[in-house]
């Protein structure tokens, strides 16, 4: 979780202030403070008072204040949906699940469409697991290059040579869940990728860990 962390917050927090610094300069301050709110809720669920376990309902909170950032960034080429059943806002997820998939398919799928894209992000409860999508209309994949990401993402995280982020997230499922649970990668070149976590419907943290 650390190494994940430490991947992921210091070149977003060095854009989004070079991005604030720019909405100022520009005169558009109702935006910049939109931006500020928007990377205060981000960093006070990163750190979660060091729980490793928060609600579906404050990891939703945490990849929208995460998505508004970036499309102030990226209004021209981001677009994004968020359709999570309330029902399953009290089961608890590990912290950081969806936030580096998103960050994955914003930079991996929709940056290199070069053109407006869209990631949808859905959650559902499935036969007492929770199954979470995250769905681009991105570049997509060739069939090899989505057989070595699948091979990628089943090695430890510390061992792969791409896709750290979502071996991270995988492992670290696994590592808390069992092997039953995980992520499963489709893609078609041309047409997106989506990426589809479950996870099992707890409302108490396993091991009678609290937040």
């Amino acid at each position: 979780l650390r190494l994940l962390q430490e991947q992921i917050i210091p070149h977003f927090l060095y854009n989004t202030l070079d991005t604030i610094v720019w909405l100022i300069e520009s005169d558009s301050t109702d935006e910049a403070v939109d931006m500020v709110v928007s990377l205060s809720q981000f960093f006070r669920l990163v750190l979660s008072h060091g729980a490793e376990y928060i609600s579906i309902r404050e990891e939703e909170q945490h990849v929208r204040s995460y998505l508004k950032i970036q499309q102030a960034r990226y209004h021209d080429i981001l677009d994004y949906e968020i359709d999570i059943d309330s029902a399953i806002y009290p089961y608890k997820i590990l912290k950081l699940t969806l936030q580096p998939l998103v960050e994955n398919a914003l930079y991996h799928g929709i940056k290199y469409k070069r053109a407006m894209g869209k990631i949808t992000i859905t959650g559902r409860m499935q036969e007492r697991r929770i199954v979470l999508t995250v769905q681009d209309n991105g570049v997509g994949m060739e069939p090899e290059k989505l057989a070595h990401l699948r091979r990628e993402i089943e090695r430890p995280c510390k061992d792969t040579e791409g896709g750290f982020g979502l071996a991270n997230v995988n492992e670290r499922i696994r590592m808390y869940f069992g092997d039953y649970y995980g992520m499963q990668i489709d893609s078609v070149q041309g047409q997106g990728t989506t990426v589809t976590v479950s996870i099992p419907a707890l409302q108490t943290p396993p091991k009678d860990e609290r937040m």
